[in-house]
C-alpha cells in the first residue's frame, strides 16, 4: 500500500484532486476541499495516503495530517460511508472540527456533508462516538467558510499517533496540555501522562 507521498504538485483538477509528481512519476490524489485550496502548483509536499482498491477503480485519498487519514479511515469504517462521503465529511472543516463534532454527538454538522443523509450522520456518531476521544470544545460545529491555513494543523497530535497512539488515545494524552508549548514539549507532557 502506498503510505504517503512527497513531491511536487504538478497539477490542478478542480474541485478537488491534484498530481503530484514523485521522481517523474504522477500520482493522483483526491484531497478534501480544505487541502485542495491549501495545495499550490510547483509546491513541494507530503501527503499521507489512503489507497482505495475497488473491483473497477484504485483511488489514492491524500491528507495534510495523520490525523485526518486516521479520521478517515474510522469514517470508512461505518457501514454505508464510503471513501467520497467520509472526504465530504472531511471536507466541512479541520479535521479537529470534524472529531470534536464527532465528540459532541453534532449530527447535524455531519449531515451536511454532501451525499450524507440524517441516517448516516446518525450512523457516524453511534459507531465512533466513543473511537474519537473527548470534546476540544462543547456546543455546535460550523462550517468552514474560508481557506484554513497550513499551520493549524496540531503537529503534537500527528507526532503520538506517528508513534503508535490511536486517535482517542492521543487527544486524550494531549488534553489539558498548553497549546503554546512547543511541539516537542507538549508530545513528551502526554507521553508522561
Amino acid at each position: 500500500m502506498i503510505a504517503h507521498i512527497n513531491g511536487t504538485i504538478a497539477e490542478k483538477f478542480p474541485p478537488s484532486s491534484i498530481i503530484v509528481d514523485v521522481n517523474g512519476v504522477g500520482y493522483e490524489v483526491n484531497l478534501t476541499t480544505l487541502d485542495f485550496e491549501n495545495a499550490n502548483l510547483e509546491d513541494k509536499t507530503k501527503f499521507y495516503t489512503y489507497h482505495s482498491i475497488r473491483e473497477n477503480a484504485e483511488d489514492l485519498y491524500g491528507f495534510s495530517t495523520l490525523v485526518a487519514k486516521k479520521l478517515f479511515e474510522l469514517l470508512i469504517s461505518v457501514q454505508g460511508i464510503g471513501p467520497k462521503a467520509a472526504m465530504a465529511i472531511l471536507s466541512l472543516a479541520s479535521p479537529e472540527d470534524v472529531r470534536n463534532a464527532i465528540a459532541n454527538a453534532d449530527s447535524v454538522f455531519i449531515s451536511k456533508a454532501s451525499g450524507v443523509g440524517k441516517k448516516s450522520a446518525e450512523r457516524v456518531i453511534v459507531d465512533l462516538k466513543d473511537k474519537v476521544g473527548i470534546p476540544s470544545h462543547y456546543g455546535a460545529t460550523e462550517t468552514v467558510k474560508t481557506e484554513t491555513p497550513k499551520n493549524e494543523k496540531d503537529e503534537a497530535l500527528d507526532a503520538l499517533i506517528a508513534l503508535g497512539f490511536p486517535l482517542k488515545e492521543a487527544s486524550a494524552a494531549l488534553e489539558g496540555v498548553d497549546r503554546t508549548l512547543p511541539i516537542e514539549e507538549r508530545v513528551r507532557l502526554a507521553l508522561k501522562k
